[in-house]
C-alpha cells in the first residue's frame, strides 16, 4: 500500500509517501506554515516527483487533522480531500498528537505529546507502551501547561512536541528529573510516520471527516462574546 502523507497544522509542514513494502520513499518536512494551499501543493508535487510517482499510484492519504494552527488544520484536510476524490482513494484523519508519540522510541515511561498553543497553554495527551503497542491514557485537552503537569508529578515522562521545547523551563520546574526529552529532530509531526501510522487504520468517510480542534477558533469566540452581549 502507497501512501500519501500530509501535516499542515504545525509551525514545521511535513509531506510524504511512504510504502507499506518498503518504507519511507520521499519526504519533505519544511519549517514553514504550509497554510496556504497552493504552497502546500507545491511540496506535495515535489514529494511525488523525488519517489518518481503519479498521484494515480497511491491507494490512500493520510492527514493531520489537528489540533494545531486553525487555518493550517483547514488547508491541510481540504487538500487532502480534494486529493482524495479527484484521486478517488482512501482518505484517514490522524490526531497531531497520536503522532508526536510515535515519534517516541519504545520506553517504559509515560510519553507526553505538547502542541503549543500559547500563552503558556498546549494541546496535550499522554500515552504509554505496552510491549510494543502504544495506548493513549488520557483524553486529548487543552490546558494551561503547569497545571496539567501537576497530575503527572513523581512519573517518569518522556515529553515530546514543539510545546516541550517552548516550554522546558516549566517542565524542568515541576518535574525536576522525572522530565525525558524526545530529540528535538523528532519533536514535530512528521508526515512519513502518519501515512506509516495510516496503513493499518480504517478508512475515513471523506465527505464528513472533519479537523480536530479541541479549543475554539478566535472566530467562534469572537461570535459567542457578540451573542451574549
Amino acid at each position: 500500500m502507497v501512501v500519501l502523507g500530509i501535516d499542515a497544522s504545525t509551525k514545521t509542514g511535513s509531506v510524504a509517501l511512504y510504502d507499506s513494502e518498503i518504507g519511507i520513499l520521499s519526504e519533505i518536512n519544511a519549517n514553514i506554515r504550509l497554510n496556504h494551499s497552493d504552497s502546500l501543493m507545491s511540496i506535495v508535487d515535489m514529494v511525488f516527483s523525488l519517489a518518481k510517482l503519479k498521484p494515480k499510484d497511491i491507494d490512500r492519504i493520510a492527514v493531520s487533522i489537528g489540533p494545531g494552527s486553525f487555518t493550517g488544520i483547514r488547508v491541510g484536510v481540504g487538500t487532502a480531500k480534494g486529493l482524495a476524490y479527484s484521486i478517488g482513494c482512501d482518505l484517514v484523519g490522524v490526531n497531531e498528537l497520536d503522532i508526536l508519540a510515535h515519534t517516541v522510541s519504545q520506553t517504559p515511561n509515560k510519553i507526553m505529546s505538547l502542541i503549543d498553543a500559547r500563552k503558556g497553554r498546549v494541546y496535550y495527551s499522554a500515552y504509554e507502551y505496552n510491549g510494543d503497542l502504544m495506548t493513549r491514557v488520557s483524553q486529548y485537552g487543552a490546558e494551561e501547561l503547569k497545571l496539567i503537569l501537576e497530575d503527572f508529578k513523581g512519573e517518569k515522562i518522556t515529553f515530546t512536541g514543539d510545546g516541550s521545547i517552548v516550554y522546558k523551563e516549566i517542565i524542568d520546574e515541576v518535574m525536576g528529573d522525572n522530565a525525558v526529552y524526545n530529540l528535538k529532530s523528532n519533536s514535530m509531526v512528521r508526515a512519513g510516520i502518519m501515512a506509516e501510522m495510516a496503513v493499518e487504520r480504517d478508512a475515513d468517510n471523506l465527505y464528513t471527516l472533519e479537523p480536530y480542534y479541541i479549543s475554539k477558533t478566535q472566530a467562534e469566540r469572537e461570535k459567542e462574546a457578540r451573542e451574549k452581549k
